[in-house]
């Protein structure tokens, strides 16, 4: 149990004790300090060796004033080893010796914890100080100064504070003004109810799962309430993110469900579509299967472009700088955001035009949309990428590689190209990548059938994407190698099983891409949790991008009779257990991080 150590003089009449309770903190009182300052620096180290190791520990003046609010983001947050606001800090395990060093330096001055606080992070552990705002939090010096301080939270409702707060700072039109007015209560009322984030965000995959069985019976009551229940998933949706931000519920397992859950959802309804259409006598499976290999590219864009400017050293983007003029202007912001098709509206427009039109008409605009939303926001980042001056870090180009996913192959290839490649110009790196993978999917989609024609244009693929990679992703463009990659890689396979008319060909590409861009999903969020890419032995044993490519042109001409559906079935099962077993291995062990998506990007 978290303990919360009261240090500093008696304050008459203090609910303080009482408010630390309700946060979950056993309560003891620390040496007063009017028994000499070395011997309450001892009693205090005391109290703090008598707290088992694994347990939250949270020093707080007795003086204190504020709202429980502000006491809560100190003491309470699980994703800062320590944190502090004045005349409160919390650590955790992680930095439990850094405030050991801290008190045995030398006697604790007047407010304790504001100068361990300082203390701690001279010992290289920085406090985390939430953003209070209009939040109070203060250590008065006198009555006047408490009287005036009790005044201040007084004026302040905190509970409607904290609630404004649990909604993201940004998102887009649809979720701001037609979910989050309501959805925020609801996830109030979860808290009050002692529901959890991941029980939550695990009620909006049913929800969806549900709504993905609707579709797939083909009625049009089936499709109505398929629409529904995609809206009352997605409002579940944003209640997850929403409960977590409200009662500081974060955790690792909830960030592998928040990360993976909702491109879950989403996928499985495209593949709901194809089923209820197939029961009417329409076969839209490469439609769903585009749709999933769009929306997994424009992500991928989204990561890369992210990552390989996570620590420019600078941005001299005039691109940038108008991008800045217009959010100054209101109106813009919000047209900005709906033109990315981000989540919100996608789901809204996929629900509607789910309950009133077919599942082709449904598939067919969500690929136009998504589609003229990519090429907007791609074509943005190439312009501010080419205009600004920035240098790129090691730290940059690690991630790009990781994201690149090379397998075997391409290292191999890598290694032999590298003097070669550091002689090329700085725009070669997605050049290659893009003419790779353009050649490999025109010849996928376009040579006979059972052809070698699409195996030889994989063994160009892989040296292409060897000689990609094999210098530094450090160029203006190079953050565009992985999506080319992705692109390439999946787009073959649709385009394989498009052409095989071989029953069953395109469901079982549906499922392999699924499970491949499960992989590619799962690496991002291992990299944004600052944990680094999936083990090397995984990408190897899953053959990099150039191997699956290869292997899956391979089975096209080997067994391009009813044995194509069989070979694809067998790879992405394969691929789902190796991947998945990983996956699940790593993110609820120690080594995963705590995080969740605050940046408020539109997914």
């Amino acid at each position: 149990m978290p303990i919360a150590i009261l240090t500093g003089p008696p304050a008459p009449a203090s609910p303080l004790e009482g408010d630390l309770r309700s946060l979950g903190f056993d309560v003891v009182e620390a040496p007063e300090s009017g028994s000499g300052s070395e011997a309450a620096a001892g009693g205090l180290a005391a109290r703090i060796a008598a707290v088992p190791a694994t347990d939250r520990v949270a020093i707080v003046d007795r003086r204190f004033v504020g709202h429980t609010h502000a006491l809560r983001l100190a003491l309470t947050d699980p994703r800062f080893d320590a944190s502090a606001v004045p005349g409160a800090l919390a650590v955790q395990a992680a930095a439990r010796p850094a405030l050991v060093r801290a008190l045995a330096a030398g006697p604790a001055a007047g407010r304790v914890p504001d100068d361990l606080a300082t203390a701690i992070e001279a010992e290289g552990v920085p406090p985390h100080r939430p953003e209070l705002g209009v939040l109070v939090a203060a250590v008065p010096a006198s009555d006047a100064d408490r009287a005036e301080a009790t005044a201040a939270v007084a004026a302040v409702d905190g509970e409607k504070v904290r609630l404004r707060n649990a909604v993201k700072a940004r998102d887009g039109f649809f979720t701001t003004y037609c979910i989050s007015p309501y959805s925020r209560y609801l996830a109030r009322w979860c808290a009050r109810r002692g529901l959890t984030p991941n029980q939550v965000t695990t009620a909006s995959l049913l929800v969806a799962l549900i709504a993905a069985g609707c579709a797939a019976t083909g009625t049009r009551p089936g499709f109505v309430a398929a629409g529904v229940l995609l809206i009352a998933s997605f409002v579940l949706d944003c209640t997850d993110g929403q409960l977590a931000r409200y009662s500081l519920q974060y955790s690792t397992l909830g960030a592998w469900l928040d990360a993976t859950f909702d491109r879950a959802k989403e996928y499985a309804y495209y593949a709901g579509l194809a089923l209820g259409a197939a029961r009417g006598g329409d076969d839209v499976w490469a439609l769903a299967l585009g749709a999933m290999v769009l929306q997994t590219c424009r992500h991928v864009v989204d990561f890369s472009f992210t990552e390989a400017n996570h620590d420019a050293t600078a941005n001299t983007s005039p691109t940038a700088a108008l991008s800045d003029k217009l959010d100054s202007v209101g109106w813009t912001v919000w047209v900005r955001r709906m033109i990315v098709l981000p989540i919100g509206e996608r789901w809204a427009m996929i629900a509607v035009l789910t309950a009133v039109t077919t599942p082709r008409t449904t598939l067919t605009v969500l690929i136009i949309g998504c589609a003229l939303a990519a090429c907007y926001t791609t074509a943005g980042r190439v312009l501010r990428s080419l205009t600004r001056k920035a240098n790129r870090t090691d730290r940059a180009a690690q991630a790009l590689a990781e994201l690149a996913d090379s397998g075997p192959l391409a290292e191999a290839v890598a290694r032999a190209t590298g003097p070669l490649a550091r002689r090329l110009p700085s725009f070669t790196a997605p050049a290659i990548a893009l003419l790779g993978a353009a050649a490999l999917v025109a010849t996928a989609a376009l040579a006979p059938w059972g052809s070698w024609w699409p195996v030889l244009a994989a063994v160009v693929y892989v040296l292409t994407s060897g000689l990609a990679v094999a210098r530094p992703l450090k160029g203006a463009l190079d953050w565009l190698v992985p999506p080319f990659f992705r692109a390439g890689e999946y787009t073959t396979i649709l385009a394989l099983a498009a052409v095989s008319d071989v029953n069953g060909a395109l469901p079982a590409a549906f499922g392999l891409v699924a499970a491949v861009a499960y992989h590619h999903y799962d690496t991002v969020y291992r990299i944004r949790g600052g944990t680094g890419a999936p083990p090397r032995a995984l990408v190897r044993a899953t053959g990099g991008h150039e191997g699956r490519a290869l292997a899956v042109t391979a089975a096209a001409a080997l067994a391009h009779h009813t044995g194509f559906t069989v070979t694809l079935t067998v790879i992405a099962g394969a691929l789902t257990l190796v991947v998945l077993t990983e996956s699940i291995r790593f993110w609820v062990s120690s080594a995963a991080p705590a995080v969740h998506d605050e940046s408020g990007e539109p997914a």
